[in-house]
């Protein structure tokens, strides 16, 4: 007797694994908890084993949890795929978005995956870049949609989430406490001149130890520990951390984290969807607990 397996359960348990937790899931599909929850457990009970392990305190995959998302993937691609070929074309084309390397994750991943499901026949073209050099193609017109890290926002661009701005440095590292501070930070950083004036500020005498065109530069010396640097609190690199400094640093401002979407032109409405998802992702990252205990 052939079984079939429930879809809409599927895309949750996915959501879940992605997201790490079902408060998170939940809002990125537009359900109540308690759906997602019914959901999960109506998957377990069909297969009779259990998919999550909830001991800890936040929700990760049992052995066989990680077997059915590699089937639950490939079933919800096939499924995404079938249903963009067959249903209107009315969202089609081509998209440019543009993000700094330090907001790159871990939302970024996840918005342009769902957006692929949900709009299969629209190619996103993701770059990279610097802050001030995003808003000046922007007003090029030569991308649609730009994430980007601000002390303030223009005319026509809409806040996504407020975060602190923190000293970072690789983990277990002591480079904070040489004297003079070791500073890290690439030459057009939006945050280079504040970290500048708060080490002035302190009365901190300061030398650049590194000054590069490169993020990637920057983030290894740093990891290296020879060199501190700032970074928004929630996109802090792989391999460093917040440094715990007990106000032998400076305190450091909140930034912006700021959408501006392309508002006319023939790509106007497609910059619109993919602002929306920017939009709910970074607004559930915002209020979710710091650990989720689900």
């Amino acid at each position: 007797m052939a079984r079939n397996l429930d879809l809409t359960a599927l895309r949750s348990f996915a959501a879940v694994a992605d997201a790490g937790g079902v408060t998170r899931a939940a809002a990125q599909l537009n359900l109540t908890q308690s759906a997602v929850s019914m959901q999960l457990k109506r998957l377990e009970e069909q297969f009779g084993l259990s998919l999550l392990d909830r001991s800890l305190r936040q929700v990760t995959l049992t052995a066989e949890g990680e077997q059915l998302l590699g089937y639950a993937r490939r079933m919800l691609a096939l499924n995404d795929e079938a249903w963009g070929r067959m249903t209107s074309p009315a969202f089609e084309g081509e998209l440019t978005l543009g993000v700094p390397q330090d907001l790159m994750y871990p939302h970024v991943p996840r918005v342009l995956r769902r957006f692929a499901q949900e709009y299969p026949r629209v190619k996103v073209l993701l770059q990279s870049d610097l802050t001030v050099e995003l808003k000046e193609r922007f007003a090029r017109s030569e991308i649609d949609l730009i994430l980007t890290t601000e002390p303030m926002l223009d005319p026509g661009g809409e806040t996504l989430v407020r975060q602190p701005l923190v000293w970072v440095g690789a983990q277990g590292g002591q480079a904070w406490r040489a004297r003079p501070v070791r500073f890290g930070s690439t030459q057009r950083c939006v945050f280079r001149r504040t970290a500048i004036d708060a080490l002035e500020a302190a009365g901190l005498p300061w030398e650049l130890a590194v000054d590069s065109l490169s993020c990637q530069a920057v983030e290894v010396s740093v990891n290296a520990d020879l060199a501190i640097f700032v970074q928004l609190e929630g996109a802090i690199p792989v391999h460093c951390e917040e440094i715990r400094h007990g106000g032998a640093l400076p305190e450091l401002p909140e930034y912006l984290v700021n959408m501006y979407v392309r508002d006319s032109g023939p790509r106007a409405a497609l910059a619109g969807e993919l602002g929306v998802f920017l939009r709910q992702t970074f607004h559930c990252a915002a209020t979710a607990p710091r650990v989720a205990a689900e």
